[in-house]
């Protein structure tokens, strides 16, 4: 699994091309606003290259993952984010609605299971494609409340340094973004309290 460029209190990365890439992709576009910081990182699995350029599902354990802490993971050559929101981002969620372009999550970006108001399975854990909806680039972190480059009423979140759209907690965009959607949600299932697989779901086996 590989590393991304998104920060926040804590995430985890593993190397590889792709993840030099989106990293040399954030350092350059990411100087404008100063929203992220430096963190711990958190280990993860590693799926095999065969595995990866199949697209294969890919296994991770999560076990490690404390509140606050994000990690970022290789999925069919995407940055997929595995966060664990703590009660100050679930509850960031309700104050950004009269905000938000599909509060809703109307539009098909995610799975029937994530149509809800948290956008996930489980209401602290958020699975998302950590690419913009607008051109493809990937957000940064962006999760101190308030942020100065921000505005005072900005909730936390993750902010595409290319252009500018902004995204809450759950991936779902802000009005008046160029990003057209909210964030893609990608298949993936529990295998336990510690193991999540991305990239395959219980719908295929019916």
């Amino acid at each position: 699994m590989d590393e991304c460029a998104c920060q926040g209190p804590s995430f985890s990365v593993c190397d590889s091309p792709a993840r030099r890439q989106w990293l040399m992709a954030t350092a350059l576009g990411g100087g404008a606003l100063a929203v992220t910081a430096v963190v711990p990182f958190v280990a993860s699995l590693s799926p095999s290259e065969r595995a990866k350029a199949a697209g294969a599902p890919v296994e991770v354990d999560i076990g490690k993952l404390a509140p606050g802490d994000m990690m970022i993971v290789e999925w069919r050559g995407k940055p997929v984010w595995i966060l664990n929101r703590t009660p100050d981002m679930l509850a960031a969620l309700k104050k950004a609605e009269p905000m938000l372009a599909d509060p809703g999550s109307e539009r098909p970006q995610q799975p029937p299971y994530a149509a809800n108001e948290t956008r996930s399975r489980r209401p602290e854990m958020l699975v998302a494609v950590g690419i913009c909806t607008h051109l493809g680039c990937s957000p940064s972190a962006a999760f101190t409340a308030a942020d100065a480059a921000l505005g005072a009423d900005w909730p936390g979140g993750f902010l595409c340094p290319c252009h500018g759209s902004t995204f809450d907690f759950a991936g779902r965009v802000f009005k008046n973004k160029p990003a057209p959607t909210n964030l893609e949600i990608p298949p993936h299932q529990y295998l336990s309290d510690s193991r999540l697989i991305i990239g395959s779901d219980e719908r295929e086996k019916a």
